[in-house]
């Protein structure tokens, strides 16, 4: 009788330890930094976005153009920490139009990716005058 008594204690008091068990922190999803939502802008080709973003984790079943890219994180340690982080990008006839989500797109995303760049200065070919004068021997 004492020594199911006993046993009985010990899985009890280890009971009372639970949280000193490991738990694992579980991440989900497409991890996307800011560095790399800077890079993307309208007029990109499906590819061009699958190269810099990944593949995403949603494709609309309905909309074919419509790309979600979800990040879960969850915390083994303490549920402060977990996060969850949402993008969707829109697509038109094979090109980026919109983005929206968890993250702020750069002053170049509604710029054109494949816009001409206009010139601001002419840039003239006149050599110095040291390299003009040459002297042959």
């Amino acid at each position: 009788m004492l020594f199911r008594v006993s046993i009985i204690t010990i899985v009890l008091s280890l009971s009372a330890c639970s949280s000193w068990v490991y738990r694992v922190d579980i991440p989900q999803g497409n991890y996307l930094e800011q560095k790399s939502i800077d890079k993307i802008q309208v007029g990109m080709t499906k590819e061009q976005v699958k190269f810099i973003l990944g593949t995403p984790v949603l494709i609309d079943a309905f909309d074919n153009d419509t790309w979600n890219y979800i990040y879960r994180f969850k915390s083994g340690r303490d549920e402060k920490l977990n996060t969850q982080k949402n993008f969707a990008i829109k697509f038109e006839e094979g090109l980026l139009i919109s983005a929206s989500g968890d993250f702020e797109l750069s002053e170049n995303f509604n710029v054109p990716f494949n816009a001409p760049v206009e010139k601001t200065e002419e840039i003239s070919a006149v050599k110095p005058k040291s390299q003009n004068n040459k002297t042959t021997k």
